[in-house]
């Protein structure tokens, strides 16, 4: 009888560092500062990510399906674009923010302009904020990409979604992109874009001025809204449709989101809340 074919050999990269292992290495190069200083006295060369094999492990994809283009361009175009409105100052923005653009495939509605902190930024104060506000960085510090895909696949519900003279409320809505490609897009009566985070809360009343001229008849505003308190009486159950994109990641937050939900739909048929999140890959 034959001998079994031996075995075919392992992808390179594969064979004596396990998957997990890779991962760690990509998590700790994320963890360390990457200044061509650091990676000489490590003695990092430019090919290491291929030759450890961390390139053949699945991670997010950020572009999502490109049902929405985007492009950075510099703060400054932003500022001359603006003019007069916020002063059409680049003092306006800080060092730290970074202008992406964004060409809607909906309706009139040409594109928006957003405003993000950069996603190397966190800082000590950031940390400060999120454990006085029982709130986590990610709507501060991962910038657009972390909305991109879940926003995406918002855009193709927007056709299904009947919004006009609808009072719509975003939760968790990081910069505000999902809200305000909602009220840039549809007929909405009122849209507000809620997060916890005062910082990021400032940075979506900031893209709601810069982008005041697309919502048209929509009312927008901003809020910021803690999941784990009891809401003013004035907003409890008056919401026709409540949204949340990527806002499960973390199930210490799933109760006081329910409640949330729960205490600021309105009690009719026709209210109801949509939830997207894109799904991770470990």
């Amino acid at each position: 009888m034959d001998s079994p074919p031996s075995p075919s050999p392992a992808p390179s990269g594969s064979r004596g560092a396990s998957k997990a292992t890779q991962r760690w290495s990509i998590l700790r190069r994320a963890l360390l500062a990457r200044s061509s200083s650091a990676r000489a006295l490590e003695g990092i060369s430019s090919d290491h990510q291929i030759k450890d094999g961390t390139n053949n492990i699945s991670r997010k994809a950020s572009c999502g399906f490109n049902l929405i283009e985007c492009h950075s361009l510099p703060i400054s175009q932003l500022a001359k674009s603006l003019g007069n409105s916020l002063n059409g100052n680049e003092n306006d923005f800080g060092q730290k923010d970074v202008y992406v653009c964004y060409k809607l495939p909906c309706r009139d509605s040409s594109k928006l302009d957003l405003v993000y902190r950069k996603e190397d930024s966190l800082e000590l104060n950031d940390i400060e904020a999120s454990n006085k506000y029982n709130i986590d960085t990610t709507g501060l510090v991962v910038g657009h990409q972390k909305r991109s895909l879940p926003t995406t696949v918002l855009t193709t519900r927007i056709c299904s979604v009947h919004y006009r003279s609808k009072k719509v409320l975003e939760l968790g809505s990081g910069y505000g992109l999902a809200g305000l490609v909602i009220a840039a897009s549809t007929n909405a009566d009122e849209v507000v874009i809620s997060d916890g985070n005062p910082q990021v809360a400032g940075y979506i009343q900031k893209n709601i001025s810069i982008n005041a001229e697309t919502f048209g008849e929509t009312k927008v505003k901003s809020m910021i809204l803690h999941w784990d308190k009891e809401q003013a009486s004035e907003i409890l159950n008056t919401f026709d449709i409540i949204v949340a994109s990527d806002c499960t990641f973390f199930k210490q937050f799933h109760e006081g989101l329910a409640r949330t939900v729960k205490s600021l739909l309105k009690h009719s048929a026709t209210s109801q809340a949509i939830f997207l999140s894109p799904k991770r890959v470990f």
